[in-house]
């Protein structure tokens, strides 16, 4: 199949417009009515339904448009890969971070990573656990650094750090004493993260741990938001000690103490059928290294 002609129809599907496509790939609006025609004749179906006002992406080219963005990433892949067979450790790494992985550990590893591989280009970006897993199974990323459970179709999860989770409540609300009582929790306000984050879905498994069924929520889709809102005395919640541990060193936020010891894994995901670059490679062996240290 030609690369050119399917970069293209990406190309018109994202624009949803023949002229804008011909800007972003440089052609001319003939050129991209060939492409689009000859895909159209080597699939036997119609991809795009075209009138003067609109432009319809037919259920065929809505397929093909999900395939062909695999395709070019296994492409792209395969030329990273080529090239590092010349000793070279260049192209781009594609890594998404679940939001306490992204924002408080991925930075440190990072630096060191960068230092190390300059020449490797970068591309983090930060979501819940449940985006972050389908954009590894479909490739539209590398790696996935995710704080909660994954389904494991099409993917390989492996954890690489334990995360130490506390429960915490305002400093100006909450005595942290060795006497607190647990069992006053079931009257609390709680503030959670949104369905499909790694830490609403440990904060779930707390209450069916200790017998709580909370009579209110409020949900904020932010692991600064919920701090946030718990600093201003709305309620307790339940985070990993790397997002409140400048708060609570500064007294604005306090961890009550429970009887059991609360934690969790960080894992990293990498699609099961598709052989990591040597760049991946590189950066789950720095992954390793750093939480070995750490």
């Amino acid at each position: 199949m030609d690369f050119e002609a399917l970069r293209t129809y990406i190309a018109v599907v994202e624009e949803k417009n023949f002229t804008r496509a011909g800007e972003k790939r440089l052609l001319s609006q003939p050129s991209i009515s060939l492409h689009i025609k000859n895909l159209e004749n080597d699939l036997n179906t119609k991809l795009i339904d075209r009138s003067p006002k609109h432009l319809r992406i037919t259920p065929a080219g809505d397929l093909l448009y999900r395939r062909a963005k695999q395709i070019m990433e296994l492409y792209e892949k395969t030329t990273e890969e080529i090239d590092t067979m010349h000793h070279r450790m260049t192209g781009t790494l594609k890594i998404g971070a679940s939001y306490t992985i992204g924002e408080y550990v991925v930075p440190k590893i990072l630096a060191r990573f960068h230092t190390k591989y300059p020449d490797i280009h970068l591309e983090v970006s930060v979501n819940n656990t449940e985006k972050v897993a389908n954009g590894v199974r479909m490739l539209q990323l590398d790696i996935g650094l995710v704080e909660g459970s994954v389904d494991t179709t099409d993917l390989k999860v492996s954890p690489f750090m334990e995360d130490d989770m506390v429960l915490v409540g305002s400093g100006d609300y909450f005595d942290p004493t060795p006497d607190f009582n647990p069992d006053s929790l079931r009257e609390e306000t709680w503030i959670t993260r949104e369905r499909g984050s790694g830490t609403r879905e440990f904060m779930e498994h707390f209450f069916r741990t200790h017998g709580i069924t909370p009579k209110n929520v409020i949900t904020i889709s932010s692991n600064q938001g919920v701090k946030e809102a718990v600093i201003q005395g709305l309620g307790l919640s339940v985070l990993s000690h790397w997002v409140v541990q400048q708060e609570v060193n500064l007294g604005v936020l306090v961890t009550l103490p429970m009887k059991t010891k609360l934690t969790r894994l960080f894992s990293h995901v990498i699609p099961s059928n598709i052989e990591l670059t040597m760049a991946g490679q590189v950066f789950l062996n720095e992954l390793k290294r750093d939480s070995i240290e750490s």
